[in-house]
């Protein structure tokens, strides 16, 4: 079965163009044309590269010199690609061309979830896991950029960041740095933890206590998020996007300037459910190490959670406390062996931080 249609034939010697009469047969896969010099040429398909312009289809053959036939006989094409198609012809590309639109939106969808997956779950965790490449020594550095970069320092009670410090020397706290506490006068209820081991805790959050027992709860769950670098790796985690080709690179100089720019935003960062469980055992364990009544601790997030209701407090932004927690650590108190007993230096300290 033959093929006829008109191209425009390119000898790849000339630059002027030469209307023929191209044939294609469909028995020996194969085209045939006469040129204007009546030379006869054969091509076998399997020798022939096809290019699809506009409407236009470009066939070339040889290399030295270049052949090129231009059809724009669309029925020709159309046939043309039936056949390669039937019959194994069809390179990928134009296979994947004549899959249709709803194909090519089905696989767009898909690399657009593919994406939003990169972008919500791995790019994030690949930022986390970053963490490693940031010497502990950092740590110290942001610690000192975020206390530069905020003017609540005017607001520190003195006499209470003095008590407070006292209060947590007593204290076995399994530290892996340096502790340092810092109490800020203001009706905020809220306590976080910086890298560089400072922990800031506001009146608000300390008027509302009830027993020591409550405040070394507090202390251990925030030490627990300085020792597994909480903060660090969830501002990591925040600014993934920035991060992501740092790591990939190696580029650590890259990675802690970028930390640096945002070092403010410790204070505010919400720390995930993962971290905040993490940091409940540890805290708890710590309470338990210190011979405290680790009730205390379940105490005070039942409180921070009944007071959520009228306004939610600042903590609860950053360490969202949530039922799930709560009975995870009734819980524990239930099932873990622990021993208590009372504390008379503490309770003592906790009054006069309380004055």
């Amino acid at each position: 079965m033959r093929t006829k249609t008109i191209g425009v034939f390119y000898d790849g010697i000339s630059s002027l163009s030469q209307e023929i009469e191209l044939i294609f047969n469909q028995d020996k896969s194969a085209f045939t044309f006469e040129s204007q010099n009546k030379e006869s040429n054969y091509w076998e398909l399997t020798s022939v590269g096809f290019d699809k312009k506009g409407k236009a289809l470009h066939l070339y053959h040889g290399n030295n010199p270049i052949q090129i036939i231009k059809i724009t006989d669309s029925h020709f094409i159309a046939n043309l690609n039936n056949f390669r198609t039937k019959n194994g012809h069809l390179g990928f590309y134009y296979k994947l061309l004549n899959l249709g639109i709803k194909f090519h939106l089905g696989i767009a969808l898909f690399i657009f979830g593919v994406i939003g997956l990169c972008y919500v779950y791995i790019i994030p965790w690949v930022a986390e896991k970053s963490v490693v490449l940031i010497p502990d020594t950092y740590d110290d550095t942001l610690g000192n950029t975020f206390f530069e970069q905020n003017t609540f320092l005017d607001s520190i009670d003195v006499n209470k960041t003095k008590a407070l410090n006292i209060f947590a020397k007593e204290l076995n706290l399994k530290n892996t740095k340096k502790l340092k506490f810092t109490v800020i006068d203001s009706d905020i209820m809220n306590a976080f933890a910086l890298p560089d081991g400072s922990i800031v805790v506001y009146t608000g959050i300390l008027d509302s206590m009830k027993s020591y027992d409550e405040l070394v709860g507090l202390l251990g769950h925030e030490v627990a998020h300085v020792n597994n670098r909480h903060s660090m790796k969830m501002l990591c985690r925040n600014l993934s996007g920035y991060l992501f080709v740092s790591t990939i690179l190696g580029d650590v100089n890259g990675i802690m300037a970028v930390l640096g720019e945002n070092a403010n935003t410790l204070q505010s960062l919400s720390f995930s459910r993962e971290f905040e469980k993490e940091a409940d055992i540890e805290g708890f364990k710590i309470v338990t190490l210190n011979k405290i009544n680790p009730k205390g601790m379940s105490t005070l997030f039942k409180r921070l959670q009944k007071e959520s209701v009228i306004a939610i407090p600042e903590f609860l932004s950053s360490h969202p406390v949530t039922e799930e927690r709560i009975r995870y650590i009734d819980k524990l108190i239930k099932t873990e062996s622990f021993h208590s007993k009372e504390n008379p230096e503490l309770k003592r300290l906790f009054e006069e931080i309380k004055k």
